[in-house]
């Protein structure tokens, strides 16, 4: 017998992100600032004010419902991010020269 679990205050978008529903909030945002900063649903509220608790206590239930895989996506997420600043970041030579030809 399979059973679906629903989260009340959740949906999913078309683009298969959860949210929170009526917000633009993703879980996956809310999860991130728990994990990585270690934030409690009443910090969490607090930098959210327009979330209700019961909103939060459901994020929170769907992140630890699916902890592996989120925790998965926010290390991809940041390893993309990680790699992007790398291919981006100038040289210390560069800056120089783009400094020399401005003074020009």
């Amino acid at each position: 017998m399979s059973t679906t679990i629903r989260y009340p205050h959740l949906v999913e978008g078309a683009d298969g992100a959860v949210r929170i529903d009526g917000t633009r909030y993703k879980v996956l945002l809310l999860a991130g600032e728990h994990f990585h900063y270690g934030w409690s649903a009443e910090e969490i509220l607090r930098q959210h004010p327009d979330l209700r608790p019961e909103q939060v206590y459901a994020a929170l239930t769907y992140f630890y419902d699916h902890h592996e895989a989120m925790v998965a996506d926010m290390t991809d997420a940041s390893g993309q991010i990680g790699e992007g600043v790398r291919k981006s970041a100038i040289s210390r030579a560069v800056l120089l020269e783009r400094w020399a030809a401005r003074g020009s």
